[in-house]
């Protein structure tokens, strides 16, 4: 071959491409050594200590808890429940680990295949893929931002190093599992199992471990109570890539591919309603324990009982719905204007309830079509229901043609509805009318049901323990009481006439008591005054014992003195007490004539586990804490037990037990309806009335309005506890029929009472005129 036919651009492009290989590795190698100088020198002196890992302490938040260790509240940024990793069922971690990080327990923190493949994805533009590690995810959530930069990205990688050199990987995993956000507020695998299933981890299903396993990637784009669609398609993936790796089998992939998603779409509620209950001990413990109360973990236990509170609130809320519905529809919430187009008028309607406060089972929804047999509805799930029949008893007024536009229902109108009791949608509105009750136990104090309001949701006011209200005629067995003490008795006769007061006897205005049926029985004995709440002879009554005493006397029941009158209206409850302070009076008829302090909290436990704090009921009731006769107990409670039987509370009767008591009270126009009492070792009281005082109505008494919630509640709470019969105490004796002071025995026949005049029947005490 001679020179001239010789190709030297051949040659010069093989040498170019010989010297570009050169160069090129020698810059990467250099690069190599400058990016490994710079990590070294660099970014690994900056990186933050690891204590925070090494010595994990997760911010798991404050937990209230029934006596029987139902979940009631939860109070804290965070939801965590910290699970060890030995704890998590096998399918959990080979699902997460199927799609975040397969060769965990392979790499050293980075997974260089994996970052390869997402880099190659990545830059051609197919699938984008992230390559971050566990590892790198726990370095990230730890310590570093979101932030997509290099240097962000470089910490992350050294970090990883760091992590993998100072943990096991089953440490690292725990970490993670715990550590990882993944969507309503929950914070760790543990906790979302809760939170979107109700469930502990090792009860899912395969099909619920692979929808929670999809959360991390995007935990507001996949969560399953927002976005089920997308959140079943992630889940869909997570499947595939198990069975890919041979976790599941054909028929388990199956399965879980077809499972229906039942996800809690409620976020953090909890089976038993003790909101006002939560409140209280949060409020406890924060003032012991201030900001640390929310993140250390600790477990605080109640008195309450999970079938007491059930019963509680499920009485008020269907006492308190009765009485709403007796008194009339007060017309729609509001009105809104409806597109025609179907989705702008949905949107419409999505928009308008969204901005109505929920309420337990009354679901707002807004008019479609309104008839005078039929009406249509559309709630904010876009379901139209159809109401009719017996469904629309309350709102019949407002579908008459000649209904007032404030009430009538039409096209627009935004409305509640519920289901009956046939299961069949009703339509109902959302009571302005309050209410309250509690119970305790008669010897301990412990609180056994707690309900503060109709709703705490719509109002986190606590009418148990904040609400100043007259008691009205729940006052009276205090009167009764006191006036024991001075040698009266059951059997005493008051007369029931018509009384007239001067200025000179009230040290006021003249004054003329009436009861409140305006029927005057003549000669009564102070049992039957009792029993029928006979306002006129408990005046009668309170002249005698004379208002300093009975004012003082009152203050042995725990009661606010401050806050009664110190005058003869204090015989019709004119002053003001909570529904707590007047159970705890009437624990004293309950218990023997002993003075108990209620409480709530029985302990309060770490985040370890180890006791805080603890309240241990007493075996016995001490001595030093009566203070009244056991004998003016008995008495007492003996006349309070002749109310349930003949008097103003006889309903109670249909409990069927005779050791129940009680005593109903209204107060003046009946702005407040109240009824407290006791049975089988339970002090319970109930009140209904409005936050702006006004009438109840004519018709409705504490016997109508209160006394129902306490039955249905007792109905309840009585079912395992036998009827208590008390011992007589010594020093009474029984004189025609009723029992007196033995004291007091040689008064009976001419005991003489400072009043205008007296007369002695035979066998009978003094008449009062």
């Amino acid at each position: 071959m001679s020179a001239s036919s010789f190709d030297f651009s051949k040659l010069f492009s093989r040498r170019n491409l010989i010297r570009g290989a050169i160069i090129g590795g020698a810059g990467a190698a250099i690069a190599g050594v400058l990016t490994a100088g710079y990590l070294l020198l660099v970014v690994a002196p900056g990186l933050p200590a690891l204590d925070a890992i090494t010595d994990y302490r997760p911010k798991i938040p404050l937990r209230i808890y029934t006596a029987d260790k139902v979940l009631i509240g939860e109070f804290g940024e965070e939801h965590r429940d910290f699970v060890a990793v030995k704890d998590v069922p096998e399918i959990m971690k080979k699902a997460i680990l199927a799609i975040e990080d397969t060769r965990f327990y392979e790499h050293g923190g980075i997974d260089w295949i994996r970052a390869m493949g997402a880099a190659k994805s990545n830059l051609s533009g197919g699938f984008r893929q992230g390559g971050s590690t566990i590892t790198m995810q726990v370095a990230r959530n730890f310590f570093l931002t979101r932030d997509k930069e290099i240097s962000r990205k470089l910490s992350e990688v050294m970090l990883a190093y760091k992590i993998e050199a100072a943990l096991t990987k089953d440490q690292i995993l725990e970490l993670y599992l715990n550590q990882i956000y993944l969507g309503q507020r929950s914070f760790g695998f543990g906790s979302a199992a809760q939170v979107y299933y109700g469930k502990q981890l090792k009860d899912l299903s395969i099909g619920e471990v692979a929808m929670l396993a999809g959360l991390p990637k995007n935990p507001s784009h996949h969560n399953p109570a927002v976005n089920p669609k997308r959140a079943k398609q992630r889940q869909h993936v997570v499947l595939k890539r198990m069975r890919e790796l041979d976790f599941i089998t054909e028929e388990q992939y199956q399965k879980a591919l077809h499972e229906p998603l039942r996800v809690n779409n409620r976020g953090q509620e909890f089976e038993t309603h003790a909101e006002y209950v939560a409140e209280l001990a949060r409020q406890a413990v924060f003032a012991q324990f201030k900001e640390d109360a929310y993140t250390k973990g600790i477990s605080v236990y109640t008195t309450i009982l999970k079938a007491d509170q059930d019963a509680a609130y499920e009485s008020v809320r269907r006492n308190v719905l009765a009485y709403d519905q007796r008194h009339g529809y007060r017309g729609p919430e509001a009105f809104i204007d409806l597109p025609a187009d179907g989705e702008e008028r949905d949107d419409a309607i999505e928009d308008a309830l969204q901005k109505r406060p929920g309420s337990d089972r009354l679901i707002p929804a807004v008019v479609l079509e309104a008839g005078s047999r039929t009406v249509k509805v559309q709630t904010v799930a876009g379901e139209e229901i159809e109401i009719s029949g017996e469904g629309l008893a309350l709102v019949k007024p407002a579908l008459a043609s000649g209904a007032k536009a404030e009430i009538k229902l039409r096209p627009g109108a935004v409305v509640r509805i519920m289901h009956g009791d046939k299961k069949t949608w009703i339509m109902t509105q959302v009571p302005q009318v309050s209410a309250a009750f509690v119970s305790i136990d008669a010897s301990t104090g412990a609180y056994h049901a707690l309900v503060g309001g109709f709703d705490y949701n719509l109002q986190k006011f606590n009418h148990v323990t904040q609400a100043w209200r007259q008691p009205g005629s729940s006052i009276k067995p205090f009167i009764y009481s006191s006036s024991l003490e001075k040698g009266f008795s059951p059997g005493t006769l008051i007369n029931d006439v018509p009384l007239e007061l001067t200025g000179s006897d009230t040290g006021n205005e003249a004054w003329k008591p009436q009861n409140d049926d305006g029927v005057y029985d003549g000669p009564i004995t102070m049992r039957t005054a009792l029993a029928k709440s006979k306002n006129v002879a408990s005046v009668r009554l309170l002249r005698n014992v004379t208002v300093p005493y009975a004012h003082n006397y009152l203050g042995k029941f725990g009661f606010d003195l401050a806050k009664q009158p110190k005058n003869l209206t204090l015989a019709l409850g004119t002053g003001a007490v909570t529904p707590l302070q007047l159970a705890g009076a009437y624990a004293v008829f309950a218990n023997g004539g002993y003075q108990i302090e209620p409480y709530l909290i029985s302990r309060i436990v770490d985040g370890n586990g180890a006791i805080i704090s603890e309240t241990k009921p007493p075996e016995a009731l001490a001595e030093s804490a009566r203070v009244i006769d056991a004998r003016n107990a008995f008495v007492t409670d003996t006349m309070l037990r002749e109310v349930t039987r003949s008097g103003t509370g006889a309903a109670a009767g249909k409990l069927g037990r005779g050791d129940i008591a009680g005593k109903t009270g209204t107060t003046n126009d009946a702005f407040d309806g109240w009824f407290s009492g006791y049975g089988g070792g339970i002090v319970a009281v109930s009140w209904m009335g409005f936050d702006e005082p006004k009438s109840l109505g004519g018709r409705e008494f504490g016997a109508t309005v209160a006394m129902p919630i306490w039955i249905d509640y007792m109905r309840v709470a009585l079912q395992k506890r036998p009827a208590q019969e008390r011992p007589v105490p010594q020093g009474l004796v029984e004189l025609n029929g009723e029992w007196l002071y033995e004291e007091f025995m040689g008064d009976a026949a001419v005991h003489t009472l400072d009043i205008d005049s007296v007369r002695v029947q035979d066998g009978a005490e003094p008449v009062t005129n």
